[in-house]
């Protein structure tokens, strides 16, 4: 007795493992189960996947057993195939999700080397204008308005302070007698 059961389920080109479980439920009846399940996807939806369940005589089973799984079978394997693309598109998602949540973690660290550098410089040039504005304080303090006002810093210096460099030049102008 030649039957062609294996050569029938590679026609169907599919990729998984084949569950068959066969009951005699009578004299002549069969209950046979089928299930094709793939271990290879990580999706756990492919464990909701129910099995075929033929019933007939062994007659009726051997007579329609190939029509009756070829388009179920077929839909599986579609199945799986979808939820092995959406793994792998999901996997890529996350993937450059965390590239960019990275990226901008470094954007961000980048920013904040930038600022604090602006602000390390910031007090430098603060120091460094504070230090002039004492000596021309001290200097006049001292008397000597004339060098004062050459202690003074220069607005080109220091932008930011312009107008209170000019209102403190005045100041010392008018002490020194050189405005009336």
């Amino acid at each position: 007795m030649d039957t062609n059961f294996f050569q029938t389920l590679d026609n169907l080109k599919v990729e998984g493992d084949w569950r068959i479980a066969v009951k005699k439920t009578g004299a002549e009846q069969y209950v046979v189960s089928v299930l094709l399940v793939n271990e290879k996807i990580g999706d756990d939806a492919r464990t909701i996947i129910p099995p075929m369940i033929l019933k007939g005589t062994a007659k009726e089973i051997d007579d329609g057993f190939y029509q009756a799984i070829e388009k179920p079978v077929q839909k599986t394997h579609g199945l799986f195939l979808n939820m092995e693309q959406y793994a792998k598109a999901q996997e890529q998602a996350d993937l450059e999700k965390r590239e960019q949540l990275e990226k901008e973690r470094e954007e961000k660290n980048k920013e904040k080397e930038k600022q604090k550098a602006k602000e390390e410089a910031g007090k430098k040039v603060n120091k460094k204008y504070d230090a002039q504005m004492k000596k021309a304080a001290d200097l006049e303090a001292a008397g000597k308005s004339g060098q004062a006002i050459a202690q003074l810093p220069k607005e080109s210096e220091f932008p930011e302070y312009a107008e209170e460099i000019q209102k403190r030049l005045q100041e010392l102008k008018e002490k020194a007698g050189l405005i009336l």
